[in-house]
């Protein structure tokens, strides 16, 4: 028995799988802002991707009148409604001239369980995934979890954060099976041209490797820039390619938590299976809001866009001016990824940070300003701004920055 119980103890309790994962750091960021808000101290939060603009009030009239139909307090079918299915099919149509069939898609829960089930459904241990870096803060821990090997591949500003084809064949090995795209891009909002999204599409057709590609921000694009679906571009690849989308960024929705795949028919078949047992269907009363979303019209979208491009032009234009930062222009999302590695290893108020996770600290302490730093997305010496917040707020954060900063020697 004592030799058991040894045995027992000896145990970890959480499995190694779980145990290294890596909490999101813009959601612990933004936690942090706000219990320093909680106390009463005036922190303004660049920290979380999310609009700050109310879900529009069809969509909640929608989820209103979805609560009192009893047809909605059951279970429903685990890849989705058929009516949002169908709904998702003609927004695709619709939005990136990309024709599927309601079977070829998969409604879940939100775009990170979009995510984890594209690898899960089609990493096995082992296999290798290009990561395009800067990355978002969810997709290394995905691919772990699935079993897969991250694979970063880095662009930085003299590139606008884009990567090219010479850069991907250099990282590919005999165990690659899976690219990780993502343009409009977070954190840095890049946007890949169609020349581009050709080069790397066919490229990825010459050497049978499959593309998950994640267009939550793809109505968030300015300056005449449009975004790109790969499958349409590189229409031999719809049948290795999983397409990712969501209402949260486009209809305000984040925690509404509808996203969904698109791909082909055995795999979102595979990827269905999955969720019925991992969660079953999405909650119902967001089906039925993310249906009137889907199927309503873009004007309040075009809303959201010109206020954003508004805050975008602002924040760009703010942290240019700031002696030792170099921030590019985004040309989506609603995101700025200014360098700061110029000011790395400078006198701050008796402090010389060393990275950007200590200078990121010293402004939350300092200017009481929160900012996600760019270890979080795989490239330290850089910091994210979500200019998703008002203007004024925007203002005065940036300024606040901008004055600790310029103490900089």
């Amino acid at each position: 028995m004592a030799t058991q119980a040894a045995s027992s103890s000896a145990r970890t309790r959480v499995s190694a799988r779980i145990a290294g994962i890596n909490p999101s750091a813009t959601l612990a960021v933004d936690a942090k802002a706000k219990a320093l808000k909680a106390e009463g101290r005036p922190v303004i939060g660049f920290g979380a991707g999310q609009p700050d603009f109310p879900t529009p009030d069809y969509v909640v009239e929608a989820a209103a009148a979805a609560v009192r139909d009893r047809a909605n307090h059951g279970y429903t079918a685990a890849a989705g409604l058929p009516e949002l299915r169908e709904a998702i099919a003609a927004k695709t149509l619709r939005d990136s001239g990309y024709a599927v069939e309601a079977s070829q898609t998969l409604v879940t829960n939100g775009g990170k369980q979009a995510v984890y089930s594209a690898f899960a459904t089609l990493v096995d241990p082992g296999d290798e995934v290009l990561l395009l870096a800067p990355y978002w803060t969810t997709y290394p821990e995905s691919i772990t979890l699935a079993g897969g090997v991250p694979v970063q591949v880095t662009a930085d500003e003299s590139t606008g954060y884009l990567v090219t084809v010479e850069q991907l064949e250099a990282a590919r090995t005999e165990r690659t099976k899976v690219l990780l795209f993502n343009s409009p891009s977070n954190p840095t909002g890049s946007v890949y041209s169609r020349a581009q999204v050709e080069e790397i599409g066919r490229w990825a057709y010459e050497h049978g490797i499959w593309v998950i590609t994640d267009e939550i921000y793809e109505h968030l694009v300015y300056d005449g820039v449009k975004a790109e679906s790969l499958p349409v571009v590189v229409p031999e690849m719809a049948d290795r390619t999983l397409v990712l989308n969501g209402v949260a960024k486009t209809y305000s929705m984040t925690g509404w938590r509808v996203g969904w795949i698109v791909g082909p028919q055995d795999v979102i078949k595979a990827a269905s299976s999955y969720q019925s047992h991992l969660c079953g269907n999405v909650a119902n009363v967001s089906q039925r809001a993310a249906l009137a979303a889907v199927a309503g019209p873009l004007d309040i979208v075009a809303e959201m866009r010109a206020s954003f491009d508004v805050r975008r032009k602002k924040i760009v234009s703010l942290l240019s001016a700031i002696p030792g930062v170099d921030c590019p222009t985004p040309e989506g999302a609603f995101y700025a990824y200014p360098s700061v590695k110029a000011l790395l290893g400078k006198e701050i108020r008796g402090e010389k940070p060393a990275d950007t996770v200590a200078l990121a600290d010293l402004i939350l302490r300092e200017a009481e300003v929160a900012v996600v730093p760019g270890e979080a997305f795989g490239t330290p010496g850089y910091f994210r701004f979500s200019y998703a917040l008002a203007e004024a707020d925007l203002v005065e954060g940036v300024n606040r920055v901008a004055a600790l900063l310029s103490e900089a020697k």
